[in-house]
């Protein structure tokens, strides 16, 4: 078991639990600023599946969530659990732990001089952005799958790069078609107030759900995307597993063949 470590100077862990009691006045505050910010925005912009997961987890401006309170409407939902860990783990770790239902999720907030921009992932992103999709039976099934794949390839690198594209394009900044009008569910964008407004913008280029073209596109994490993929609906996410294990064995064979 775990014991506590520290995360900037915040004791995070301690037996991979949240240690509650530990956060400051102004993460309490950090969280309130960044959930009233964006959450003016969710209406209009993130995916109705979006919008009633927050309301079935409780996830409120005035109170950081706690995990063991949102783990058991996620277990009573889904099955899943959050887990927390320190911050990035590292893929055999993600893979083993999504595989089995348990999504990681760092326990510290950025500080009130981040607000607007931070490197890693903290809690708004993990928790906040990532969290209320984990009550969509449809997503969190690709999710796993997903992983599972991740799991099989987990020793190698360029298998999992060429994975990680489709994974950055759906779970992290896929958009899904609903009443013909784009809308998020990525957690990169609903964690982020300047690129939820530019994600459904005429700027950045949209195209439909395709994973070879995925699985042929490289990403940038510090910047905006300038292409988001665009699926009809979360069963196409699942549905396409199939596709991601064929397209992925064939896109490695033929690299692996050039060489």
């Amino acid at each position: 078991m775990m014991e506590t470590t520290t995360k900037r100077g915040i004791p995070t862990l301690k037996n991979m639990k949240q240690v509650y009691d530990a956060y400051t006045e102004e993460d309490h505050q950090v969280w309130k600023i960044l959930f009233n910010r964006q959450i003016v925005n969710m209406p209009h912009t993130a995916t109705k599946e979006f919008m009633i997961g927050l309301d079935k987890i409780n996830f409120t401006a005035e109170r950081i969530p706690n995990f063991e309170e949102t783990n058991k409407i996620l277990n009573i939902l889904t099955g899943w659990e959050l887990v927390a860990v320190e911050g990035i783990v590292d893929d055999r770790l993600f893979f083993e732990l999504m595989s089995n239902k348990k999504f990681p999720a760092t326990t510290w907030l950025r500080k009130m001089s981040e607000l607007d921009y931070l490197e890693e992932p903290d809690m708004f992103h993990d928790v906040f952005a990532h969290v209320p999709l984990l009550t969509n039976q449809a997503f969190v099934n690709f999710l796993q799958a997903i992983s599972k794949i991740g799991h099989d390839y987990v020793h190698d690198p360029v298998a999992i790069d060429l994975l990680s594209r489709v994974y950055w394009f759906t779970v992290e900044f896929g958009l899904i078609r609903e009443n013909g009008e784009p809308r998020i569910y990525g957690a990169g964008v609903l964690s982020s107030a300047g690129e939820t407004e530019y994600s459904l913008s005429k700027e950045p280029k949209h195209f439909e759900y395709h994973v070879e073209q995925m699985l042929n596109t490289p990403y940038r994490k510090d910047i905006f995307q300038d292409r988001y993929f665009l699926i009809d609906n979360y069963e196409q996410l699942y549905n396409s597993i199939g596709e991601i294990k064929a397209s992925l064995k064939e896109k490695l064979r033929k690299l692996r063949a050039v060489n």
